[in-house]
């Protein structure tokens, strides 16, 4: 049985005080749901004495809302909304169909009632060598991402590759979402393409003293076509062996005025695939859905960094990608 180490819990009342306790206390770490972090304590993973429970910042927090700001309008959502509240708000329904479709197939219910949104988009990285009991990792002599200094899965690679598992992450960035910052040297509001690093051992540009709490999507961009899909190997509860969302927009004539695609699970950071811009004015049909599936299957390269055989994900993404694009312009 694997038990959770001896750890102090502070419960701050607000952001402020949530940020001045990450300052002051180094190693901690931010409890929202525990879904993730609650088994990487279990398994060792993490070393600290010191967890900051965000529970009590739910009135702050946790909201979902249409704002016309300085930058145009927008929906606004807040770091502690659930996952199970996303998938079934009515504001998420209507204008991120992809957000919700996303958050119905992360996890089971009981995890999607506990989980945040801020929690799965700063999801730790995973990988079959390190998700894992740190008997079995210390048989094995550890990795890059802890304790370490080899990598199992790319030949003396100097460069972690643990992969993102965060299903939230390729909808927001296809919509071009970013997410607002809060440390002790003020706010920051960051893009989300800008968010995530090609590092699988800290792969958010996020500080260790610092707190995402919102993340916002132009309205604009909510109104464009857009869909998700996830592959896994059970139909429930399984981490993303592939993940990704499109997000276009289709003329009255039919023709692409606008196209983003993001492709996740495969690296530390999700990916949006890049040189589309010849695809703008095309017909939005079939052959534009078989072209982005060929473009992604070019651009991803697929590692052993999870436990599905990286050449049958390399091949099936063309398909999903095709799917996944037509329904989008089906929508």
């Amino acid at each position: 049985m694997l038990t959770l180490p001896r750890l102090q819990l502070h419960r701050p009342g607000s952001v402020r005080e949530a940020v001045e306790l990450l300052a002051s206390k180094p190693n901690a770490r931010v409890l929202a749901g525990g879904t993730d972090i609650v088994p990487n304590l279990k398994h060792g993973i993490y070393e600290t004495e010191h967890l900051i429970a965000l529970r009590g910042l739910s009135s702050e927090l946790r909201y979902v809302r249409r704002d016309g700001g300085r930058d145009g309008d927008s929906i606004r959502l807040g770091a502690l909304c659930t996952i199970d509240q996303l998938s079934k708000d009515p504001d998420v329904l209507q204008s991120l169909p992809a957000l919700a479709d996303a958050c119905r197939q992360i996890a089971g219910p009981q995890l999607r009632k506990m989980g945040t949104l801020g929690g799965n988009l700063c999801l730790d990285t995973r990988c079959v060598y390190i998700n894992q009991s740190y008997f079995w990792r210390s048989a094995l002599g550890f990795c890059l991402k802890k304790d370490g200094t080899a990598c199992h899965v790319v030949a003396q690679g100097l460069r972690c590759v643990a992969a993102a598992s965060n299903d939230t992450a390729p909808v927001l960035l296809a919509l071009g979402a970013s997410v607002r910052i809060v440390g002790p040297r003020g706010e920051r509001v960051v893009p989300l393409a800008d968010f995530y690093l090609h590092d699988g051992i800290h792969n958010t540009v996020l500080e260790p003293d610092e707190l995402l709490v919102e993340a916002a999507v132009p309205l604009p961009a909510a109104r464009l076509k857009q869909a998700f899909f996830k592959l896994r190997t059970r139909a429930a509860i399984d981490y993303s062996a592939i993940n990704l969302a499109v997000a276009l927009a289709v003329s009255p004539a039919g023709l692409v005025t606008a196209l983003r695609l993001c492709v996740s699970a495969l690296a530390a950071r999700p990916a949006l695939i890049n040189r589309l811009q010849d695809l703008v004015g095309q017909p939005a049909d079939l052959h534009l859905a078989e072209e982005l599936g060929r473009r992604a299957q070019k651009q991803c390269k697929p590692l052993t960094n999870i436990g599905v055989d990286p050449a049958y994900r390399r091949e099936i993404l063309p398909v999903l990608v095709r799917r996944t694009v037509l329904r989008a312009i089906a929508s």
